[in-house]
């Protein structure tokens, strides 16, 4: 497996420096939170991103995602949501990235009326996506939690450039258990996102291995199956800010996940 860090636990840092980051401290890829507030977002000419390509191609550091900040499922036309999906689906190509994560969003609507509309814009964008190369990715978060809650959509979008994107955190919260959730998840898996939390009710980052989170168990699961895939750091910095800096955390983190790994082989 490949082991990757998001962006979100380094709000507002310079590419180059994220980079550096990256390589120092043996990480294959990053995340890129795509938000008007980082060096990343779909507002970005075309000059500025050939200079990202070229940060992290010159670094050896892959770009694993643009996480976008679309909602799928959200009330309200179509129209919108599809544009701000296409805008996420070029930003991607152009950098090179292979996927773009995409929340459900779907509020206060019905389970049937949400999970239709989150289907109905994924297939619409799909064709377009995999004309790019590039894959759309529903995370487990919000309105559709669980793996189970995505599997819904995915199923009838039932497009190779649709998948899923599991939060451990957001699954775990929802009540279903690892095992689980992959058997929802497996056939449309783009990645993991693996991150440590206190407790249900405490929700501030910790370091991996030092929360309550099944870590264990999600790497055995995920080895025992013989996925091959990524796994993605997210550490919610940007929305604690009381958090530890990410920095030196993520040396040692690599170190406990490779220890994970290990012991499942």
């Amino acid at each position: 497996m490949k082991l990757a860090f998001s962006t979100l636990g380094v709000p507002g840092m310079p590419l180059r420096d994220v980079v550096r980051l990256a390589a120092d401290s043996g990480y294959h890829g990053v995340e890129l939170r795509a938000h008007p507030e980082e060096p990343v977002h779909p507002g970005i000419g075309a000059q500025e991103r050939a200079q990202v390509v070229g940060e992290f191609a010159g670094g050896g550091i892959e770009i694993l995602t643009v996480a976008g900040y679309a909602r799928a499922a959200a009330a309200g036309p179509d129209e919108p949501v599809l544009a701000e999906l296409g805008e996420l689906v070029r930003l991607a190509h152009d950098l090179g990235a292979p996927n773009v994560r995409v929340f459900p969003g779907g509020g206060d609507q019905s389970t049937a009326e949400a999970d239709a509309t989150a289907a109905r814009r994924l297939a619409a964008v799909a064709p377009q996506a995999a004309e790019r190369g590039v894959r759309l990715l529903l995370e487990t978060h919000d309105s559709h939690p669980a793996g189970a809650d995505a599997a819904r959509v995915l199923g009838p979008v039932g497009h190779g450039s649709v998948g899923a994107l599991w939060d451990v955190m957001h699954t775990w919260l929802a009540g279903e258990d690892p095992a689980t959730s992959y058997a929802a998840l497996a056939p449309q898996l783009g990645y993991v996102q693996v991150k440590d939390i206190a407790s249900a009710d405490d929700t501030t980052p910790l370091p991996l291995g030092a929360g309550v989170l099944p870590l264990t168990e999600c790497v055995e699961l995920l080895s025992r199956e013989g996925w091959d895939g990524w796994l993605c750091w997210e550490y919610e910095k940007r929305w604690y800010p009381q958090a530890p800096e990410l920095p030196g955390l993520l040396a040692p983190a690599r170190e406990h996940l490779l220890r994970l790994l290990a012991d499942a082989a």
